[in-house]
């Protein structure tokens, strides 16, 4: 009974066979076209249902959701294509408020350029070699990063500014220190230079980086004396950059490359003035530099002391002072005599204005009363350097 029941497979076949053969070629090349169509929609669903089950997965796992570039621009607050160095809107404005530039301080660049040109004489007579200086570099630096970011070993001189009343910062890497050493202690041109690592510096090592330090800081001094006099004392030395805490590490600092090279031989050495030591001469620093010319000028010196060498000024010969009261003043009449408290022979003050120039004794030349001067005249030692190089050029233009 089961085996009647169960369909014949082969007569299933037969059917279909025939069925198929008696269809028409048209309708049967349409059928196949709509299954093949049929198949092609079902396996991209499939992957969409895929992807979708990923991206969710993930989604899932990140709890974040991909921002387009729309949203990205409306959260920065400009758009990469509108970006202009005059932008200072959103993000921008907060990363160019973070940092304070030096371009604020015109005067500043003119100041060390200046102290290039120093250094290349001073260290070429320091050396006894063929030394080139140059300016890499002048930025703004928050002292904490850049304390941070200080390639070690290195020496670290901490130096005060007297008339400032604050402290800045050589720092001089180990390249330029093995090298100035080899260089003052007669080492071989063209040999290999030498690193080691894993020792403290020596005594003599030390003591030359503090030597290197007084002849750039006493350049310094030269290169500010222009427009601030001010005097650069080494305070301390540290190789440790936790112990050279002059400021805070929120603070800005303007920080100066200078890049040492003597041959093959050279490195860096940088020097960091936090914002708060060059504040008191903030003022200057903001000056615009209008001429091509940096301190004296020996032309204009020269035409300012000829033409004060020949003005005209009033002299007074004061005999005697004395205060006396208003009613005995008053009451003077012709024929009163008024005693002075003075000898015949006393000297005589020779004034301009409020200004005592010299003392004399009176006496007479001729029919007229004279005065022989007896006392050197006060003169500042700079306006009479002026009249004596006046004097000599002029010597020398009359001479035949």
């Amino acid at each position: 009974m089961a085996g009647t029941d169960q369909p014949d497979q082969d007569a299933i076949a037969a059917q279909w066979e025939a069925s198929l053969d008696s269809e028409d070629p048209a309708e049967a090349a349409k059928a196949a076209a709509e299954n093949e169509l049929s198949e092609t929609m079902a396996l991209q669903w499939a992957a969409m249902v895929e992807d979708g089950s990923r991206d969710l997965g993930a989604g899932k796992n990140s709890g974040e959701r991909v921002l387009s570039q729309e949203e990205i621009d409306n959260l920065l607050g400009f758009a990469v294509g509108d970006v202009t160095l005059d932008d200072h809107s959103g993000i921008r404005a907060i990363i160019d408020s973070a940092m304070v530039s030096y371009e604020r301080l015109p005067m500043l660049e003119i100041v060390f350029d200046r102290l290039v040109r120093l250094l290349t004489t001073s260290l070429r007579n320091f050396t006894s070699d063929n030394v080139e200086v140059s300016l890499d570099r002048i930025t703004s630096v928050r002292f904490g990063d850049y304390m941070n970011s200080i390639p070690l070993p290195a020496v670290l001189s901490v130096f005060k500014a007297e008339e400032w009343e604050n402290f800045g910062m050589a720092v001089v890497d180990s390249s330029l220190i093995y090298s100035m050493i080899d260089v003052l202690l007669g080492g071989r041109r063209g040999a290999s230079q030498l690193r080691i690592e894993g020792r403290p510096y020596t005594t003599i090592e030390t003591e030359l980086v503090k030597r290197l330090v007084e002849v750039v800081l006493a350049d310094a001094e030269q290169a500010f004396r222009p427009l601030s006099p001010v005097t650069f004392t080494i305070d301390r030395l540290e190789t440790n950059p936790r112990f050279a805490a002059i400021s805070r590490p929120a603070n800005a600092a303007i920080l100066v490359r200078l890049r040492i090279d003597m041959e093959d031989r050279g490195g860096n050495i940088e020097l960091l003035l936090p914002y708060a030591t060059i504040e008191p001469i903030r003022g200057v620093l903001l000056q615009m530099f209008m001429g091509e010319k940096f301190g004296r000028d020996t032309i204009w010196e020269g035409h300012f002391a000829t033409e004060i060498n020949q003005a005209e000024i009033a002299v007074d010969a004061v005999l005697y002072e004395a205060e006396i009261p208003l009613k005995q003043l008053m009451r003077l009449k012709v024929g009163d005599t008024l005693p002075l408290d003075m000898r015949a022979d006393a000297n005589v003050t020779v004034r301009c204005g409020d200004v005592t120039l010299t003392e004399g004794r009176m006496g007479r030349v001729g029919d007229r009363v004279a005065i022989r001067v007896t006392k050197p005249l006060r003169k500042p030692s700079t306006t009479l350097a002026m009249f004596e190089k006046v004097d000599e050029q002029n010597k020398m233009m009359e001479a035949p």
